[in-house]
């Protein structure tokens, strides 16, 4: 086994016990083409299926491939850091354990990291099978977090990308709990390109990424980078004071240079349900970054490992 190996491949799983084999045979023989010595890192986010299993059967064979087991699931983004945190090679390329990333294409990665890129990214082209809710949410989001956070994140950017060893280093010595890693690694810099891919449909099992998980991941990514929802409290808070001023204003008007009886109630109590309603918002968003500071405050691990195979 080749202990210093060029490339490492890291691949999170997690229930994808129909892809893994799959994953390794192309993987692998995309790489025997380049003739790169290499490892394939699988790291089993508590699966609760055969997955584990299959891997292992895959390291008995290739003793390239190497495994890390989570004693649960702590979620993608630490899977991603752990694979990072045990890669030996010059240069890093992770990847999805569901097919949608072509293997065919590391090759152009490792051609742009030899170039002198140091992170070698891709872009996910929309199929034209994407649904319109989806879409519309996606650039929505891309959007946002370029206008709010000063963090360069082009639309579409996905997990699927290659890191120099320089660049792991530095990603392997932050440690901050809320990872959202596409955010990080534009936040760090160095010398960045990117390649464009279509997506393969998943080549087994079902997507991991649910309505409720797409929105948590969304606003780890906003609250993770920006300030700005807590500044907006402030700015609509003084919208809503302006308008309230030039409505007493109004009030005092009719009270005192007019006859007309002020109808009152219905007006109160919009506005007071108004203002409770945009209270209660910003005690909210105030409360995710609370959070935040007390998660980081316990300064528990990112992950816990309870096996490896390989290493």
């Amino acid at each position: 086994m080749n202990e210093n190996p060029e490339l490492s491949v890291v691949v999170p799983v997690f229930n994808e016990e129909g892809n893994v084999s799959e994953l390794y045979a192309r993987v692998t023989a995309v790489l025997q083409k380049t003739g790169v010595a290499h490892e394939i890192i699988f790291v089993d986010d508590g699966s609760a299926d055969a997955s584990l299993e299959r891997m292992g059967e895959l390291s008995a064979r290739d003793p390239r491939v190497k495994v890390i087991s989570f004693s649960r699931n702590f979620g993608h983004m630490q899977a991603l850091c752990a694979g990072l945190d045990h890669a030996a090679g010059k240069a890093v390329i992770t990847m999805d354990a569901d097919l949608q990333h072509p293997p065919d294409l590391i090759p152009a990665l490792m051609a742009k990291w030899r170039e002198g890129y140091e992170v070698v990214g891709t872009i996910r082209e929309e199929a034209t099978e994407t649904g319109l809710f989806k879409s519309a949410t996606s650039r929505f989001f891309y959007w946002l977090m370029s206008r709010i956070s000063g963090t360069k994140l082009p639309r579409g950017a996905a997990d699927f990308r290659l890191l120099d060893r320089s660049v792991v280093q530095t990603l392997t010595g932050m440690r901050e709990r809320a990872r959202f890693l596409r955010g990080l690694i534009g936040w760090i810099g160095y010398r960045q390109t990117f390649l464009p891919y279509r997506a393969d449909p998943r080549f087994a099992g079902q997507t991991k990424y649910s309505l409720s998980r797409m929105l948590r991941f969304a606003l780890d990514g906003i609250t993770s980078f920006s300030s700005f929802p807590l500044k907006l409290a402030t700015y609509v808070g003084a919208c809503i004071a302006l308008v309230s001023f030039f409505y007493a204003a109004y009030a005092i008007y009719i009270r005192l240079f007019t006859d007309r009886a002020i109808t009152g109630w219905a007006s109160v109590l919009i506005a007071v349900l108004f203002v409770g309603g945009v209270q209660l918002i910003f005690l909210g968003v105030i409360g995710e970054y609370l959070s935040r500071v007390y998660e980081e405050a316990k300064q528990r691990p990112l992950y816990i490992v309870r096996r490896k195979i390989g290493f």
